[in-house]
């Protein structure tokens, strides 16, 4: 199954102000949850559940300050139910999760970055089905393209939770202005926007795979991206899930209208130099040429608004924002890419429903959101708390009625391939490496 490291996790750890030393219970500890007024008017969005008690344990990848922003977001709750809640963030998740499982000790209840680690403790019978009130909650504030990834074979495991937007270019509205650029509305465009920018001196692209055990990872969404925009989410389900193989004519030439931006020696790399400064340049300082003029466009996902230096705007008219990749076929629409968490439980006593229940709500997501770095795919999201315009723009379209979503494909790959010859494949082929190559090598480790 795929290991694919949350990019926003790790920001959030590269900016942490405060470092926390293994697991963390902020609201509970050796004491206990304080308890709150019951009838005080903070309780009152907690009624259905007071005085339940008891403890719920929670595990997941999530840690440092975006584990500590979490943790405040259901503080509250916490006090009003008199649910103790004991948290344990860690960075080996997907891999100590089994073993917990397998160990007789599994969490309480589970936030899977990937859907497939939830479809194996599911196929497994280690999962609990998500009970009738998570199932109304999960209906009413999510898209079905978002449910689909929680259910397997037909019944409900799993609720969503946070999301990030993977298919944004970003850009400078400043440096557009300046030189009369106008975000395109559709490929064609941006190819014109592109041939443009360079002829006028500047490298319009600029890209970076580096990121340590994961390098290769960020071309994986330049791939994913085009494939759905291409063929549409039908295709990219069933090369997601090898219906079609990997060096299927579609995919390669996905493959090859990628190579229109990322080989093209006239478009990349503003600010590190040629197309194989790729390979090593971090994709947390890929995108930071933009600000100095270098560099006009960088797909990458949402969770990059944490890279930007202390004081840069983010705006429509500031010094970074960001457009949704353009549509390639008019038939298929602008399909959007990403990845998020999912919700899952090891069991069902009470105060464990009662915790599923409430991540399930509106009220948690604004709690969350309120804290800061973070947004979900819930339609009842106050959009006015998310301080990052970005994150706005994200989540507007996330929860659009009319936006079909798919998930990270390499997030959805058996881990050879996802995480394994996908990203090492993509970083071959930015080093020169002929495509077909790439895509038989690909295509061969998933069949062996």
């Amino acid at each position: 199954m795929p290991m694919f490291p949350n990019p926003r996790t790790t920001i959030a750890t590269a900016l942490s102000l405060v470092l926390l030393t293994g697991g963390c219970a902020y609201l509970s500890g050796e004491g206990g949850t304080a308890g709150a007024d019951p009838d005080s008017p903070e309780c009152e969005p907690y009624a259905q559940w007071q005085d339940i008690g008891g403890t719920v344990s929670v595990y997941a990848s999530i840690r440092d300050e975006e584990a500590e922003r979490m943790e405040r977001s259901w503080q509250m709750f916490a006090e009003c139910t008199g649910i103790d809640i004991q948290y344990e963030g860690s960075g080996e998740f997907e891999a100590q999760v089994q073993v917990k499982v397998d160990g007789g000790n599994a969490p309480d209840i589970a936030f899977f970055p990937q859907p497939g680690l939830l479809e194996r403790f599911a196929d497994s019978g280690d999962l609990v089905p998500a009970p009738e009130g998570v199932q109304q909650l999960a209906e009413e504030g999510w898209s079905q393209d978002w449910l689909d990834y929680a259910t397997i074979d037909g019944e409900l495991y799993a609720t969503p939770l946070g999301a990030n937007f993977k298919s944004f270019v970003w850009y400078s509205p400043t440096f557009f202005s300046d030189n009369g650029y106008e975000v395109p509305q559709t490929w064609d465009e941006l190819i014109a926007l592109s041939d443009t920018i360079a002829a006028d001196g500047t490298k319009p692209w600029c890209a970076g795979l580096e990121s340590g055990d994961a390098t290769g990872w960020p071309a994986t969404d330049w791939i994913e991206n085009v494939i759905l925009r291409e063929n549409g989410p039908e295709i990219y389900d069933q090369w997601v899930n090898h219906e079609i193989p990997f060096n299927d004519p579609r995919i390669a030439d996905a493959f090859g209208r990628a190579d229109e931006i990322l080989r093209n020696p006239d478009y990349v790399n503003g600010g590190f130099g040629n197309v194989q400064s790729i390979a090593i340049t971090s994709f947390q300082e890929a995108g930071l040429p933009i600000l100095d003029g270098d560099c006009g466009m960088y797909l990458m996902g949402s969770f990059y608004a944490a890279q930007w230096p202390e004081g840069t705007e983010v705006s429509e008219t500031g010094d970074v924002y960001a457009f949704n990749l353009p549509p390639i076929d008019p038939d298929q629409g602008t399909p959007v890419m990403g990845g998020g968490e999912f919700v899952g439980a090891f069991a069902d006593r009470p105060e464990v429903v009662a915790v599923r229940e409430y991540l399930a709500t509106a009220e948690y997501a604004n709690n969350r959101a309120a804290e800061g770095a973070w947004f979900s795919a819930h339609q009842g999201l106050d959009l006015e708390t998310l301080e990052v315009p970005t994150d706005r723009l994200g989540a507007e379209i996330l929860r659009d009625p009319d936006t079909v979503f798919r998930f990270d494909g390499s997030d959805l790959m058996p881990a050879e391939v996802g995480a394994g010859t996908f990203w090492r494949g993509m970083v071959n082929w930015i080093n020169g490496e002929e495509t077909d190559a790439i895509l038989d090598y690909i295509e061969n480790s998933w069949s062996s």
